[in-house]
């Protein structure tokens, strides 16, 4: 089952290296991750999504929260909580398959960045269903480039 934890601390070098070694020593995989200052620049907030089972998960937080700089761990469960990721595609596109393109990107609420003589890129935001719906549907024009952010999640409500 796939955990997505939400990591407050203080916004120092080396914090980032820590929490993601704890990980790296346990022997679990980061599916997701991405870091970035919160609405205090004193704090970032870390976003890591795992496949951890729920008994070395607790284990996990636990030890998190006795690293330097650590304010709260917070595990976000899907149903109280809003994520989000970012991802952009650079796909191969003539002229003549525009139209269909700019089709997708419209029904899936995306939009379109640039535009050359062969290709399109496409900004889309969304679940990781989503993206990874978009990115099969685009496999079928050619993908030439491909980026993702990582997941990024707020609890909902106070």
């Amino acid at each position: 089952m796939r955990h997505t934890l939400s990591i407050l601390v203080e916004n120092k070098p080396g914090v980032l290296t820590r929490v993601t070694s704890l990980f790296a020593r346990r022997g679990f995989n980061i599916d997701s991750l991405a870091v970035g200052e919160t609405e205090d620049p004193k704090l970032s907030r870390i976003t890591i999504v795992t496949g951890v089972e729920s008994a070395p998960l607790e284990q996990i937080i636990r030890q998190v929260y006795k690293l330097i700089n650590v304010i709260k761990v917070t595990n976000l469960k899907s149903e109280e909580s809003i994520a989000r990721e970012l991802a952009m595609f650079k796909i191969t596109c003539p002229p003549e398959k525009r139209h269909e393109v700019f089709a997708i990107v419209n029904v899936f609420n995306a939009s379109v960045v640039d535009v050359s003589k062969n290709t399109v890129m496409v900004e889309a935001t969304g679940s990781d269903d989503k993206l990874a719906s978009l990115e099969d549907i685009f496999r079928g024009y050619g993908i030439k480039e491909m980026a993702r952010t990582g997941v990024i999640a707020l609890g909902r409500g106070e």
